[in-house]
């Protein structure tokens, strides 16, 4: 973990309520896929823990919802905002597992925190297949900058307004994979579980207090004991969880 002093390079909307910040400042190479950081915000007790969606070691990128006040501030912040930022934490994907043709299944804003693990994969000389599932298409994103990455890239919307018809679990069947990993909402990640093949590892989204282990406020109760989203997640096996 470290704390740094962040500047808020851009900022805009990419879908409906739907946001991209960059932020700049040194960050080094202590991050891997699936990590996350946590933003102080001025006014708010609570920092916020947004998936990191793309990094290098002077920058992270991060695409988050509006869904409270405090994102609703994060998306007002302009260009040369300072911000105090939290970097590196949780425990994110591994690729030792991946075999030879992962797969990746993203839902909403579970999608972006897939993007820098697609690039880490591919890089790796890995064959990647990314499901994206949105509810409309007005929320869709991230599509044209994964298949510029050169994954084969499957888009699914609920009410069939864009891509495929239905949710992103309705594609797993007809793709081959040697492994799987998933972030997004809860019961999608329900339905993962239920239409997988094999292993895999999931994401999961959780209310935190400090975000890195110390107030147990996001404690869950795994196979091999009581584990904490912030730290010894957000990324668990698929072989550890308990539905």
């Amino acid at each position: 973990m470290k704390q740094l002093i962040m500047e808020v390079k851009h900022n805009y909307k990419i879908a409906k309520d739907v946001y991209r910040m960059r932020l700049e400042g040194n960050v080094g190479d202590n991050l891997i896929p699936g990590q996350f950081i946590n933003i102080r915000i001025d006014g708010f007790f609570l920092r916020r823990p947004i998936s990191v969606c793309d990094w290098d070691e002077n920058s992270v990128t991060v695409i988050y919802k509006t869904v409270g006040k405090g994102t609703q501030e994060m998306s007002c912040m302009r260009e040369g905002t300072r911000l105090d930022v939290l970097t590196g934490l949780g425990n994110g994907y591994s690729i030792a597992d991946s075999g030879e043709s992962p797969l990746l299944i993203g839902g909403g804003v579970g999608v972006p925190p897939l993007f820098g693990l697609c690039k880490v994969l591919l890089s790796a000389g890995k064959t990647v297949s990314v499901i994206l599932g949105f509810n409309t298409a007005c929320e869709v994103f991230l599509e044209k900058e994964f298949e510029s990455l050169g994954a084969s890239v499957y888009v699914t919307t609920a009410d069939g307004s864009y891509g495929t018809k239905g949710f992103a679990t309705d594609l797993m069947k007809n793709i081959d994979y040697t492994y799987f990993y998933t972030c997004g909402p809860e019961p999608m990640l329900r339905a993962v579980e239920d239409n997988a093949k094999g292993s895999g590892e999931f994401s999961f989204e959780g209310r935190m207090g400090c975000g890195f282990g110390a107030c147990m406020g996001c404690s869950c109760k795994t196979k091999y004991g009581n584990k904490r989203i912030c730290k010894d997640g957000p990324v668990l096996k698929r072989e550890e969880i308990i539905w």
